[in-house]
């Protein structure tokens, strides 16, 4: 069988050269926003809200698929105790994105082209 019948892709592929798209997406993705320095106060603090939301959002997702992950049945275990957990793991993910440990947050507003406060 033929690589190409196998993978209808790697004809596409091979008639449109990557090295100009790679290229495009490479500099766009390491070059900073062209109109962050004139962006206001009001919007860098927006966007330094934004990205430490998505940085607990991010923690909260990560804490709670480890804890899925070493959680066994327990003689404790009930639907109360599963809510607390959540809440506790929630509160744990915002405390830790406040004090930035994990500079998720710092690296996107680095892509936005802003610098930390």
């Amino acid at each position: 069988m033929h690589a190409s019948a196998a993978f209808p892709l790697a004809r596409t592929s091979a008639a449109m050269p990557l090295a100009k798209p790679a290229r495009a997406l490479t500099d766009a993705a390491s070059a900073p926003d062209a109109a962050a320095p004139g962006k206001s106060e009001a919007e860098k603090a927006d966007l330094r809200k934004a990205a430490q939301s998505f940085e607990a959002i991010f923690l909260r997702q990560m804490i709670g698929a480890m804890r899925t992950a070493t959680d066994g049945d327990t003689l404790l275990g009930s639907s109360a105790t599963d809510q607390f957990r959540d809440l506790m793991d929630a509160r744990v993910a915002d405390d830790m994105a406040k004090k930035q440990s994990f500079g998720i947050a710092d690296m996107v507003l680095k892509q936005f082209g802003i610098d930390k406060p």
